[in-house]
């Protein structure tokens, strides 16, 4: 079986040519937490820049992803934490 983690840099590099992509599994700083289960990978953190979200606003960027992972969201994922930017502000930074 495929880590989630995998899955999830997977589904965002084909889906939105990052030119920056962090996806961190933070499952262990939530264990005995509600959603967390043993083995982990229930919490993730994701830091992007890409081209796709110039002109985007914030929520219209969130949403965009949490449609992208709809499924892992719906399954093992219980937290994800998104910062997103487009190359421009992240140069900007």
């Amino acid at each position: 079986m495929t880590p989630v983690y995998t899955i999830i840099e997977q589904k965002l590099s084909e889906t939105y040519a990052p030119v920056q992509l962090q996806v961190t599994d933070e499952s262990h700083f939530h264990e005995g937490h509600a959603g967390a289960t043993p083995g982990g990978e229930t919490h993730f953190r994701v830091h992007m820049v890409a081209a796709m979200f110039e002109g985007m606003s914030r929520i219209d960027r969130q949403r965009h992803v949490l449609t992208c992972l709809a499924d892992e969201l719906n399954g093992p994922v219980h937290a994800l934490a998104l910062k997103l930017k487009s190359p421009q502000e992240a140069a900007s930074n």
